[in-house]
């Protein structure tokens, strides 16, 4: 089973790099109402009581969580496209209650910060306090399932997220794939620093399309400012809902195009 994924996983990198680039490089520009019926499910991932990855200054993961989900929920309302949140409150009961609190919603994605493998890490005080550190991995990073009930969809949007972040020029990461300590994740979209996850919970548990974000490496010290960068963040909002209205336009041109193929859209080809 798993070489055969791997066989189909091979021949698509290359596709799911060039209909990234199509989506993002030809759909900048489409009025937001075109997009208007779409519904997101934006988690902050983590909660208050379990708050994740701690920041290379003592910082709760939760908390950059939560100021990027809000970000991207205003950039996606900017763009006319509903928003869900999930968790905004960090008081979720589990982690099975996220996808099922996006039940109905066209997109879900889980808005996480990057941590470091522990075997990876430095010690250094800050402000009088032991903390630790890796200054040697940073870049964002997407993960999806092959469990995901629409793995296809999934694949595209976060395909589409990486190639726009990365023009805006946000870096990718580049140690998922071959991580010198911890578990190596297969490469879904190389460019575009997606990869496979089977195992979360909050992909392969849903009944849509989801995604999974890693914002960046919390344990990376000049990454963490960067991370806390109140324009950056709103830049990077920005860049993740451009690419997933550009995503969710392409699957409506798709149906439509399916449902009425003597009267094609005009716009189809504007990308």
């Amino acid at each position: 089973m798993r070489t055969a994924r791997s066989r189909r996983r091979n021949r698509g990198h290359s596709t799911l790099h060039q209909l990234a680039a199509i989506i993002v490089g030809g759909l900048l520009a489409l009025p937001a109402a075109r997009v208007g019926a779409a519904e997101v499910a934006v988690d902050a991932g983590h909660t208050l009581a379990a708050h994740g990855a701690t920041s290379a200054r003592g910082g709760r993961e939760f908390d950059f969580n939560l100021l990027l989900a809000k970000r991207l929920r205003d950039e996606l309302e900017r763009r006319r496209l509903a928003v869900r949140p999930i968790n905004f409150d960090g008081q979720i009961a589990s982690l099975a209650a996220r996808p099922e609190q996006a039940a109905g919603v066209d997109f879900f994605i889980s808005i996480h910060h990057d941590s470091v493998h522990a075997d990876l890490l430095q010690e250094w005080d800050w402000q009088g306090s032991t903390q630790t550190y890796s200054d040697d991995y940073s870049g964002f990073a997407l993960f999806v399932s092959h469990d995901s009930p629409d793995l296809a969809t999934s694949l595209r949007c976060a395909s589409a997220i990486g190639a726009r972040l990365r023009r805006m020029g946000f870096a990718p990461a580049r140690h998922h794939a071959k991580p010198p300590s911890g578990t190596p994740r297969a490469v879904a979209d190389a460019a575009n620093a997606v990869h496979y996850y089977d195992n979360l919970v909050v992909l392969y548990r849903t009944t849509l399309p989801a995604v999974l974000f890693e914002a960046g490496v919390i344990k990376n010290r000049d990454e963490e400012l960067a991370l806390l960068d109140a324009d950056r963040q709103g830049r990077m909002a920005d860049g993740i809902a451009t690419g997933i209205a550009a995503c969710l336009y392409v699957g409506q041109v798709g149906q439509a195009s399916n449902s009425q193929p003597q009267d094609p859209q005009p716009t189809a080809t504007a990308y």
